[in-house]
C-alpha cells in the first residue's frame, strides 16, 4: 500500500511540474555598471563596464527561459541595458533603448528587467543604448536548445565558444562623439579592434605583443563558435586560416548549412558556425578585419587577431599560419555571403514569411546637411530616413503611448519618400532634412513589407538596420533603385534568412516582411552608432490586438523616471 501510494505522489507530482518544466526556469542575474581601468594599445584608461569585465559577462539562458536581470548604475553618467534581438513579447518595458521604451537609468539608482526568451535559441547580443556606451558596455546572451532537444542538423559540439568582436578607442568615445556633434563633421575612427577585448599584436605598440586570445582544440573535434559583431560603427569580415567554417544559424535563428571560409558580420548581427579542427599541429591565426566599399567612409583599417592553437603545439612559439583578410572594399565577398543565408525552413523551425501585405512601405536611409550656426563650416552632417531627421524626446516613447501623453510625438512619419528622386544618383541639390519625432503606426497583426533604399545623398554607404521587437525575413536585396514592378518578381518567400538586423548594401536596397504581432513602441535605426547619433532612426507604435494576451502589459514598479 506504501509503495503504491508513493508511486501515485509521485506521478501527481511529475504531472504537475512537467508544465511547469515546459515553462522554462527563471534566470537571475545583475549587472553593476562600474568604471574599471584598462590596458590596451600601450594605454590605460578607465572605461564603463558591467562587472567590471569588457566585454561583458554572458549571459545563458535555455528557450523559453525567463530572465530576470538587476542593472544597478554606479557610474555617474546615465545607462540603459538593449537585449539586441530578443522578442520582447509584450514587454517593451524591458527592451532598452533610452526614451524610447524606458528613460535611462541614473546615477546611483537600478532597474530590473524581466523577459521571456520565447520561442528562440542561439546567439544573441546585448549592449548598453545610449550614446555611445556600447563601445565597452556590451556582451554575449547564449539562449541554448530546451532540455531535451538536440540541435537540429548537427551533433553536440565538443565545446562552444563565445567571440565578441568590438572596437576599441584610446581616447573617450563620448568626447570622440560629442566633439563631432559639436563641429558638425565625422568623429575620429576607433584606434583598433579587438577580439574578446583583445587586439592582437599591434605595429607600434610593444606592449600588445602577447595581448591576443588563445582558442585550444583538439584534433578531429568540432566547435561551435558564436560570433557576434558588438563594433561602434563598422562591418567586419571574420576569418580562420585554413579551417573552413560551416554555418548553422545567425541572430538566433537555424539556417541552411553552408560551408565558406569568410563571413561578413555587420554590427548587432550574430553568427554561429561549425569549426572542426582537421589540420595538422600548430597555430593558426583568426582574422576580424573591416568591410566598407564606399568612398565617402572612413575606417580603422587594423585587423583584431586571435589565434587558434591545437592542443599537441606545446610550444606558444609553434609555426604560425596566417591569413589574408579580404580587400576593405571586397563587395563581392560579402555579397556572397549575404545571398547564401537561408532560413531552415524545416516541419519543426518553419520559416513563417507574410505572403500578402497589408502594409507596403518605402524607406530612404541617408545623409543630409542641415544649417549650424555653431558648427564649422555653418552647417552639420545629418542622417535621416524619408528625410526626416529623428529628434529623441525627453519622455519615453513607450510612456507616452501607454498613458495617452499627448506632445511628445506625432504618428504621421511618411511610409513613403516624400520626393521621389533618383535616390542612387547624385540625389538633389537640397540636401536639407525635417526634423521631428515622428512614429508610424501599425494596426496589430498586419503584415509589412518594408524596403529600405540606400541614397547617394552626399554618398552612398552601407547601413546596418535593426527592427527591436521583431524578427524579420529578408526576402529580396539589390543594386541600384528598387522598382515596384520588377523587384518583387525575385523576392525570396519560400525560405528567406530570418534576421533582426540587416545590412543595406552600398547604392541598393533590401526588402523585409514581418508580421506586427507585438504590441509597444519599437525603435528602428541604423547599427552604425554615428549615424544614429546623427537621426538615421524611427519607430513604429503597433496598437494592442484583442483581449489582454494581444495587449501591452503595465509597467513595472521601479520604472526609472526621466
Amino acid at each position: 500500500m506504501e509503495s503504491s501510494s508513493s508511486w501515485k505522489a509521485l506521478l501527481l507530482m511529475v504531472f504537475f511540474l512537467l508544465p511547469l518544466l515546459a515553462q522554462g526556469m527563471t534566470r537571475h542575474y545583475k549587472f553593476d555598471v562600474v568604471e574599471k581601468s584598462f590596458t590596451r594599445l600601450c594605454s590605460t584608461k578607465s572605461i564603463v563596464t558591467v562587472n567590471g569585465q569588457f566585454p561583458g559577462p554572458t549571459l545563458y539562458a535555455r528557450e523559453d527561459d525567463t530572465v530576470v536581470v538587476k542593472v544597478v548604475n554606479r557610474v555617474k553618467v546615465n545607462v540603459t541595458i538593449h537585449w539586441h534581438g530578443v522578442r520582447q513579447l509584450r514587454t517593451g518595458w524591458a527592451d532598452g533603448p533610452a526614451y524610447i521604451t524606458q528613460c535611462p537609468i541614473q546615477p546611483g539608482q537600478s532597474y530590473v528587467y524581466n523577459f521571456t526568451l520565447a520561442g528562440q535559441r542561439g546567439t544573441l547580443l546585448w549592449h548598453a543604448h545610449i550614446s555611445w556606451q556600447r563601445a565597452t558596455v556590451h556582451g554575449a546572451i547564449v539562449i541554448l536548445p530546451k532540455r531535451g532537444v538536440a540541435y537540429p542538423f548537427f551533433p553536440t559540439p565538443h565545446k562552444e565558444v563565445v567571440l565578441v568582436l568590438a572596437e576599441w578607442w584610446r581616447s573617450d568615445v563620448e568626447a570622440v562623439i560629442d566633439e563631432a556633434m559639436n563641429s558638425g563633421r565625422a568623429p575620429n575612427v576607433s584606434d583598433a579592434h579587438t577580439i574578446n577585448g583583445h587586439a592582437g599584436p599591434v605595429s607600434g605598440c610593444a606592449s600588445s605583443a602577447q595581448d591576443g586570445l588563445t582558442v585550444r582544440v583538439d584534433k578531429g573535434k568540432t566547435y561551435l563558435f558564436r560570433i557576434i559583431n558588438a563594433a561602434l560603427n563598422e562591418d567586419l569580415f571574420f576569418k580562420v586560416a585554413g579551417h573552413q567554417l560551416t554555418v548553422v544559424e545567425v541572430d538566433a535563428t537555424y539556417t541552411k548549412p553552408f560551408t565558406t571560409d569568410t563571413l561578413l558580420i555587420t554590427p548587432g548581427q550574430t553568427t554561429n558556425v561549425l569549426l572542426t579542427a582537421d589540420q595538422g599541429a600548430g597555430r593558426y591565426l583568426v582574422a576580424a578585419s573591416p568591410f566598407a566599399d564606399s568612398p565617402l567612409v572612413a575606417v580603422d583599417n587594423r585587423t583584431a587577431t586571435a589565434t587558434v592553437q591545437y592542443a599537441s603545439s606545446v610550444s606558444a612559439s609553434a609555426v604560425v599560419t596566417t591569413t589574408k583578410p579580404p580587400p576593405q572594399n571586397a563587395t563581392p565577398v560579402a555579397s556572397s555571403f549575404v545571398d547564401t543565408l537561408r532560413s531552415l525552413n524545416s516541419k519543426q523551425y518553419p520559416a513563417k514569411v507574410p505572403l500578402m501585405v497589408d502594409r507596403s512601405l518605402l524607406f530612404t536611409v541617408g545623409l543630409g546637411v542641415n544649417p549650424c550656426a555653431t558648427c564649422t563650416n555653418g552647417s552639420r552632417v545629418v542622417a535621416d530616413i524619408n528625410n526626416v531627421t529623428f529628434v529623441m524626446p525627453t519622455t519615453a516613447l513607450l510612456q507616452a503611448h501607454y498613458f495617452n501623453t499627448s506632445g511628445v510625438f506625432t504618428d504621421d512619419f511618411p511610409g513613403q519618400p516624400p520626393i521621389a528622386f533618383n535616390y542612387t544618383g547624385s540625389g538633389p541639390s537640397n540636401m536639407q532634412t525635417m526634423n521631428g519625432t515622428r512614429l508610424y503606426r501599425l494596426s496589430f497583426n498586419a503584415s509589412v513589407q518594408l524596403v529600405l533604399q540606400d541614397t547617394g545623398v552626399i554618398g552612398p554607404e552601407s547601413h546596418p538596420i535593426h527592427l527591436h521587437g521583431y524578427n524579420f525575413f529578408v526576402v529580396g536585396r539589390g543594386v541600384g533603385n528598387y522598382d515596384p514592378k520588377t523587384s518583387p518578381s525575385k523576392f525570396n518567400l519560400v525560405d528567406p534568412v530570418e534576421r533582426n538586423t540587416i545590412g543595406v548594401p552600398t547604392g541598393g536596397w533590401t526588402a523585409i516582411r514581418f508580421r506586427a504581432d507585438n504590441p509597444g513602441v519599437w525603435f528602428l535605426h541604423c547599427h552604425f552608432e554615428v549615424h544614429t547619433s546623427w537621426g538615421l532612426k524611427m519607430a513604429f507604435v503597433v496598437d494592442d490586438g484583442k483581449g489582454t494576451n494581444e495587449s501591452l502589459l503595465p509597467p513595472p514598479s521601479d520604472f526609472p523616471a526621466c
